[in-house]
């Protein structure tokens, strides 16, 4: 399960749960190299080793330099899921919803290994997905958002009603085109939720990132 620890990779491992069709061998996390944290998300790694825990699956870390290439994130990608498929996982979910050339990207490069991607919530409306998000029970808050799209006062902020109805016409209520990323801490694939507190608010080129300090 490809393991950003935000609302839409959350939401696709509660469909793939409920479906109950796959057994998930681990969540496959991409972390900073030098900053220790999830890659464009910002979260600190021991969070996410904290939501891996009490979901009960192993935490699989591929870390990625700063500044790599397609090519430096492809061969770390590749080493690992080729050591699953000689374990004999053949698929890797995702929670991609509409972007059509990103699933592309992802199955060929999966194709080249003899794996497919499943995808539990592509093409479902985007504004149905966050109200359900919050509906089922689950909780998140806004670690990161795009300044070119958002300003300063979303970052930090619980994913509820309220931050969705103040989004901007033009924002998709997932943040599938990145103008926000998530980090989900409670709901119905967590036995308990994850403590935090939050820190500060800093600017890192065109992204606000909210700090999550482990409580």
């Amino acid at each position: 399960m490809s393991w950003s620890g935000g609302k839409d990779s959350a939401r696709a491992l509660y469909e793939i749960q409920q479906r109950g069709e796959y057994s998930v061998a681990a969540l496959l996390s991409t972390i900073t190299e030098g900053y220790d944290r999830v890659c464009m998300h910002g979260v600190r790694r021991e969070l996410l080793e904290r939501q891996a825990e009490a979901i009960g699956l192993p935490l699989e870390k591929i870390y990625i330099p700063r500044d790599a290439t397609n090519g430096e994130y492809e061969a770390r990608m590749q080493a690992v899921l080729e050591r699953y498929r000689r374990a004999g996982v053949v698929s890797v979910a995702f929670g991609d919803i509409f972007l059509e050339d990103l699933r592309q990207y992802r199955e060929k490069n999966l194709g080249q290994l003899g794996m497919r991607g499943i995808f539990p919530i592509w093409k479902k409306d985007s504004a149905e997905l966050a109200r359900s998000f919050v509906e089922l029970g689950f909780k998140a808050v806004v670690v990161c958002v795009d300044s070119r799209h958002l300003d300063e006062s979303f970052a930090g902020k619980m994913l509820d009603p309220e931050f969705l109805q103040r989004l901007p016409a033009g924002v998709d209520p997932c943040g599938e085109n990145g103008e926000f990323h998530s980090f989900a801490f409670d709901g119905p694939i967590f036995p308990r939720r994850i403590k935090f507190k939050l820190g500060e608010t800093v600017r890192r080129d065109a992204f606000w990132f909210s700090d999550l300090l482990p409580a």
